[in-house]
């Protein structure tokens, strides 16, 4: 038992062993890595793509930069190259790489070169790592060129080395999910003599290049970054080897990190220093960001730069979460224990006297308060190295700051005007409350910093115009010294409050009103009936809570995105367009504009995923494309789409149960038509087929009673089928719509005459007694059809009721009575309705279901073709029988003598 035990201790990681399953299904990266351009990455991948291609293996090259190296362009010879797709653009022809040729080629193995570069505009991705990712998803391996510096978590180190801002980056993801980094490696002295000997750029380039960026320093400083990573990989993957293995040894240690995330511009420098942490610790790590409880950010910069902040960490491979409260150093310490964190990376800005006295510092309480989690503190000093000038807002555009600055004056200089006459007639000793009711509409006007500045203006205006001696700022008395300090820290104090009140009833107004909107856009769906009802909701909705132009992409049955709901209303989109949908609606992930395909256009596209997959797409076009949405906006769509998916879910639900309800009819209509046929048709046929076979038979030596018995019965089989025939043709021509009867003034008595006649001939056993008033008005009609009808009922009587029927036909108010009553053993009363059905022959109170199942439901049809009602009564008189009672509208002064 020990041994089994032992064993099962040793098993493989079951996470190892499906990341490996995951892994085996996309293609394999191979990315040769450098420190620096010219140590031979595109010279070393070449080669081994040339003998792989002298093995037999299908190696394509998909691009390749040359940089007019003749060693590096002698090892294309021989290797198939895609061409190049060429874009105009601002009057300059473009090359970029084809991705849609590699993936119409599919080979094994494509080169492409440069895996950080930058496609043009009009591309479907902005970035040329995004193109090998879905070449890998189909399953051809990549191999690929890339150099240090265009790490995303090393970007900001590399620049501080070099002092080159570093634009082309890739995820580092992309490193650590490749199957194999190849490091090619030269010393530096030795890429230097290759710079000066022409083999990485041409003599002008290079001599600017060594006096920039290819000095001794920068080269040693960027070879060790790609030292480390490399080793870092190789590292990553032998602990993957042990842990697919079930192999036992020292692995790497479980440390992980929490990065606090704020809405200063020192965040994303923090974001980038907790991404180099982990991946030098090799541990996992969350980016946090934390606001108060209430007091959710409004500033749209402050807000873009957290959503910035957030979206970098997630290309950094980091994980991202939000937390409100009232204690943030709290939260963000028992999220932390909860997460089982090791490490809290902070920053620590220069935060102004003021601040520092009113609100504690969120870093110095994580640290105080911080006993077994170890804290990193990254400093503003560290960053500013890194931040790039940014142009300052111009004044006037800062209506906020305008409106505070005239609030203040405004409401100091009203309350001093106030405060002059009372003060000059009533002596008043209380003057400062007027300037305090000033504070406190400044703080509710234009918010806290009105407030603050709207004291500290009172307290000079109060010292100059109230204050012995008059008309200067000097106090000479120590008590209204002190009267004013209380006062400005009074009021002060107030304004603060007031201006955190109407902040908060600010952001509680936005969310009662994000709240509301939802509440009627989940009411719109509901009461949805239909899914083109749904569409029309999600986009005018999406129009009204977003402002911005929106539609909705279904896609029918032939899998082709049409726009199902636009408004304001599109005709079509264009072809970059409609690919970008596509892209959304395939991949089930964003794309259009402020995404990775196609981030040009104008559109951004969502797509509306549920239980069943993607079943729709909305896109949005919003009026400022340069402008980030804010996070209520980002919260507002993302509860857009989501109820709209359950709304599409369950309109399709309801289309799909309202077509097996069809299917299910049909397939019940089928079997009843199936077995009325193979009964009804069989059994006369049958009669009649033995009745001619006797006859040809036997011949002559038949008795002439039994000859004329075999042709009566012939003759009965065949008028059989005949109203079979005819009952089937009448009730096809009725579904159809080519049922148009006459609209002749009708007799109603002789077409009933007429019907009996016929009953007697074909059903002689059948007695039948009619009853019809003497003033029985004529009406509009067919009198075939009538005849038809009343025929059909005696023919239904003769089946069910008992041998015996009566007709009865007289004047009721405006409309014509005419009844049909049997006395057999009558109809259900649940099944009265349902007798009119096709096929349907239950419902008899003895169990008989003899007949088609047709012909009441032909009479329904013909006497609705003719205007009129019918319904069926059972138990009708003395509790036995079952009656058919048709009405039909008389005619305005109806003539008997005009009925010829």
């Amino acid at each position: 038992m020990a041994e089994t035990g032992s064993e099962f201790e040793r098993r493989p990681d079951p996470d190892a062993l499906l990341a490996l399953a995951d892994r085996e299904k996309r293609g394999k990266l191979r990315v040769f890595l450098g420190a620096a351009p010219g140590v031979g990455k595109t010279y070393a991948m070449l080669a081994r793509a040339r003998a792989l291609k002298t093995d037999g293996v299908d190696v394509v090259i998909g691009l390749v930069e040359t940089h007019g190296r003749c060693e590096t362009e002698a090892l294309t010879e021989g290797l198939e190259i895609l061409p190049r797709r060429k874009i105009e653009y601002r009057g300059r022809t473009l090359e970029e790489f084809d991705v849609d040729a590699a993936l119409a080629r599919h080979p094994a193995l494509i080169v492409v070169d440069e895996l950080a570069h930058t496609n043009a505009p009009d591309s479907r991705h902005p970035k040329r790592w995004q193109d090998v990712e879905e070449l890998l998803d189909t399953g051809v391996d990549v191999w690929t060129a890339l150099n240090i510096q265009h790490l995303e978590s090393l970007a900001d180190v590399v620049s501080r080395i070099a002092g080159v801002a570093v634009r082309e980056t890739v995820p580092d993801r992309v490193l650590q999910d490749a199957a194999d980094v190849v490091l090619v490696d030269v010393t530096p002295d030795e890429l230097l003599q290759r710079l000066k000997e022409g083999k990485v750029y041409v003599p002008d380039m290079a001599r600017r290049a060594v006096q920039n960026f290819f000095t001794p320093r920068n080269l040693t400083a960027l070879r060790e970054l790609a030292l480390r990573r490399t080793a870092e990989r190789v590292d990553d993957q032998m602990v993957d080897y042990l842990r697919q293995s079930a192999i036992e040894g020292p692995w790497a240690t479980s440390e992980r990190l929490l990065v606090c995330v704020g809405s200063d511009r020192l965040s994303e420098f923090v974001v980038r220093a907790g991404a180099r942490l982990a991946t030098g610790l090799n541990a996992p790590w969350i980016a946090l960001h934390l606001e108060r409880a209430g007091e959710e950010e409004q500033d749209a910069d402050r807000a873009r730069r957290v959503d910035e902040a957030l979206q970098l960490a997630e290309r950094l491979g980091g994980t991202v979460e939000r937390i409100s409260g009232h204690d943030l150093a709290g939260e963000a310490l028992r999220f932390a224990r909860r997460e089982n964190i090791t490490q809290i990376v902070v920053g620590r800005s220069r935060a102004g006297l003021l601040a520092r006295l009113w609100r504690k510092s969120l870093t110095d309480e994580i640290v105080r308060r911080s006993d077994d989690i170890a804290v990193q503190v990254i400093t503003e000093s560290r960053a500013k190295a890194e931040e790039e000038p940014r142009p300052r807002k111009a004044l006037s555009a800062n209506g906020e700051l305008w409106r505070g600055v005239g609030a203040t004056l405004a409401s100091v200089a009203c309350a001093t005007l106030i405060a002059w006459p009372l003060d000059v007639w009533l002596h008043l000793p209380n003057l400062g409350m007027i300037f305090l009711a000033s504070v406190v509409f400044c703080a509710l006007a234009a918010g806290v910093w009105s407030a603050v500045a709207a004291s500290i203006l009172s307290f000079f205006a109060f010292d100059f115009f109230f204050v012995d001696p008059r008309y200067e700022l000097t106090v000479s008395q120590a008590h209204e010294f002190l009267s004013l300090l209380v006062y400005t820290f009074v009021a002060i104090v107030t304004g603060t409050l007031a201006g955190r009140v109407r902040e908060q009833s600010r952001a509680m107004r936005a969310r009662a009103e994000a709240a509301q909107s939802l509440f009627e856009f989940s009411r719109k769906l509901s009461s949805a009936a239909s899914l083109d009802e749904v569409m029309w909701a999600a986009a005018m909705h999406a129009q009204k809570a977003l402002d911005a132009k929106s539609a909705v992409l279904l896609a029918p049955d032939d899998g082709e995105l049409t726009i199902a709901a636009a408004w304001p209303p599109i005709d079509q989109l264009d072809a970059k367009e409609a690919g970008a949908a596509r892209w959304a609606f395939e991949r089930a992930e964003p794309a259009g504009l402020r995404s990775g395909t196609l981030p040009n256009i104008r559109f951004a596209f969502r797509p509306l995923a549920t239980t069943r997959g993607v079943v729709a797409v909305i896109g949005l076009e919003p009026k400022n494309a340069q402008e980030t949405p804010s996070a209520q906006n980002e919260r507002m769509l993302t509860a857009i789409l989501e109820q709209t998916a359950i709304a599409v879910d369950r309109a399709l639900l309801v289309g799909e149960s309202v077509r097996a309800a069809a299917l299910e009819e049909n397939e019940r209509l089928r079997t009843t038509l199936l077995a009325s046929l193979s009964h009804d048709l069989r059994t006369p046929l049958a009669s009649i087929t033995g009745a001619v076979t006797s006859l040809r038979q036997l011949g002559d030596r038949l008795a002439d009673t039994d000859r004329l018995d075999l042709l009566v019965s012939i003759e009965e089989e065949a008028a059989r089928l005949s109203r079979f025939v005819v009952n089937l043709l009448d009730m096809s021509r009725i579904e159809s719509g080519a049922l148009a009867p006459r609209r002749e003034l009708v007799d109603v008595g002789d077409a009933v005459r007429a019907a009996m006649e016929r009953s007697r001939k074909e059903f002689p056993q059948l007695k039948v007694s009619a009853s019809l008033a003497p003033d029985l008005p004529a009406i509009r009609g067919d009198a075939g059809l009538l005849a038809q009808i009343v025929f059909n009922l005696l023919d239904n009587a003769h089946k069910y009721g008992g041998g015996q029927a009566s007709v009865y036909a007289r004047r009721d108010g405006s409309e014509l009575l005419l009844t049909v009553t049997d006395e057999g053993p009558g109809v259900k009363p649940a099944d009265l309705d349902r007798i009119f059905e096709k096929f349907y022959r239950g419902g008899r109170v003895d169990g008989r279901k003899a007949g088609t199942g047709l012909g009441l439901s032909i009479c329904r049809g013909l006497v609705e073709a003719m205007g009129g009602s019918i319904v069926a009564q059972s138990p009708a008189i003395r509790r036995k029988g079952t009656r058919i009672v048709l009405r039909f509208p008389i005619p305005e002064q109806p003539r008997r003598d005009a009925v010829a």
